[in-house]
């Protein structure tokens, strides 16, 4: 059973994006950077996962990666604890005629054991660093391996502990935001919405360690490493030539060492044994 922290620490959480949900769409619809990263994680769990995948998605938010997983004819039970994005997606979901292709369940990731639908799956997704948002994520990890296919696959998007965009502000003067990752055992406080709720940064080597009994790793790429993060405000739109080269460069470096896990997230694949 959890302690009383954790409990209130998802629900800090669950009333931030509660509030959040009905803007989210709007706030993040234009922004090229945003569009970016979805479409290089889509890009990297589409070269992983087979045709008609059954798909257990984490932290689902909205709906937009499930709405794009469906329309490619894969089948996404959809989890979040935000009631407010559950109803968001629920709307979707009724006006794109996608009921056979989208299943939603409202339940916390920190306890999966209740899920009604436990599967297996083919794939477990989790995308934007929503596992950011527990102290718990070894417990998270461990419960994969009874949900997940012999063979299937987990795909997280995750925030490090060091990013080199973020911590490059020290020459800007933002000493805060610079090392925020960097002092974040007790979870770091971030805000949306005017609601407070907490944040943990792990590195790959955490989640290798957790699943290393029942999973391989596959796949890691970095992920606004050289392009910039999202929150740096228009930068593709003011600066487009940059981006595009940005852009590029980071294609070639993404698996590399050391960009593949010194950007704002990091994209580790890794298989059930």
């Amino acid at each position: 059973m959890k302690d009383f922290t954790e409990i209130n620490y998802e629900q800090q959480a669950a009333a931030a994006f509660n509030k959040q949900s009905t803007v989210f769409d709007d706030i993040y619809s234009l922004n090229t950077i945003i569009h970016y990263k979805r479409q290089r994680v889509r890009q990297h769990v589409e070269k992983l996962i087979k045709p008609n995948s059954q798909i257990l998605e984490l932290n689902a938010g909205t709906g937009e990666d499930a709405m794009y997983f469906a329309k490619q004819e894969h089948h996404v039970h959809a989890t979040d604890i935000s009631g407010g994005m559950q109803k968001i997606l629920s709307q979707k979901i009724i006006s794109s005629g996608f009921e056979h292709n989208i299943t939603t369940e409202l339940c916390s990731f920190t306890h999966l054991e209740n899920l009604k639908n436990k599967g297996p799956y083919d794939l477990i997704f989790s995308n934007f660093a929503g596992l950011n948002c527990t102290s718990e994520l070894a417990k998270v990890l461990r419960s994969f391996s009874s949900l997940v296919k012999a063979g299937g696959i987990v795909t997280l998007v995750i925030l490090p502990k060091f990013c080199l965009w973020e911590t490059s502000l020290i020459f800007r003067g933002k000493f805060k935001t610079a090392f925020r990752r960097f002092f974040s055992k007790k979870g770091r406080k971030s805000h949306i919405e005017g609601e407070y709720f907490y944040c943990w940064y792990y590195d790959p080597s955490f989640i290798k360690k957790c699943l290393q009994n029942d999973f391989n790793v596959l796949n890691l790429e970095g992920l606004c490493t050289i392009v910039p993060p999202s929150y740096i405000e228009n930068f593709a739109e003011k600066h487009s030539a940059s981006f595009q080269f940005l852009k590029k460069w980071e294609d070639k470096l993404k698996d590399k060492w050391p960009w593949r896990s010194i950007g704002d997230y990091y994209i580790l694949s890794l298989q059930k044994k």
